[in-house]
């Protein structure tokens, strides 16, 4: 049953047999306020966001490292976050476990067959595709036990390490919003461009 034949099938029964009478419910108009709206295809629920809320939220991270904040980090700076806020789930190595996914790994080292053989885990060093999406995503939802605590450092420090430990960038990298959009992950070429139009497009 579709959102609109249940309201009015609410509807209906509400008015009752008075309506079939000629008479009009005390709180027919504002049921027939909603009715309008739903045919208008608006439910006039919740309110416009104020800026202040929507800033609090705008704050992705493209390819190209736009939305990267000031700040920096390196794989030493990142091991002691990642020991007290990501191993707990993602392991001590980034090995994940059964709930939690693997992060660290290479394997296959050559070809991308994840659609054939899925005993292939997907991970930043054999799957990830940009690594500014690494920022963006930590910042959005790690921990997930308290998404959005960390310091812009912490995450560009977890960043390095992941990198780090998938053997994309050297030991001392330093990482932050310039030499981060730099990095080229090892499936970078094993995507391809979305080029269909027709709709909102991102370029």
């Amino acid at each position: 049953m579709t959102g609109r034949v249940a309201l009015a099938v609410v509807l209906m029964a509400g008015l009752g047999s008075s309506c079939s009478q000629g008479a009009r419910p005390a709180s027919s108009a504002g049921m027939m306020q909603v009715d309008r709206s739903a045919a208008s295809g608006r439910w006039d629920i919740g309110r416009t966001a104020l800026p202040a809320e929507i800033t609090a939220w705008d704050h992705d991270v493209n390819p190209a490292g736009e939305g990267l904040p000031p700040g920096s980090g390196t794989h030493q700076t990142g091991a002691p976050v990642w020991a007290a806020k990501c191993a707990v789930c993602h392991g001590a190595n980034g090995e994940g476990n059964e709930q939690y996914p693997k992060l660290v790994g290479r394997e296959p080292q050559a070809g991308f067959p994840f659609g054939r053989q899925l005993r292939f885990v997907r991970t930043v060093g054999n799957y990830w595709p940009y690594a500014t999406t690494l920022y963006d995503y930590i910042r959005r939802a790690m921990p997930v036990t308290a998404p959005g605590s960390l310091t812009p450092d912490e995450i560009y420090g977890v960043v390095a390490w992941l990198l780090v430990e998938n053997r994309i960038v050297p030991p001392d990298a330093v990482i932050d919003a310039r030499t981060l959009p730099q990095v080229r992950m090892p499936a970078r070429d094993k995507f391809v461009d979305d080029d269909r139009t027709g709709g909102k497009e991102f370029r």
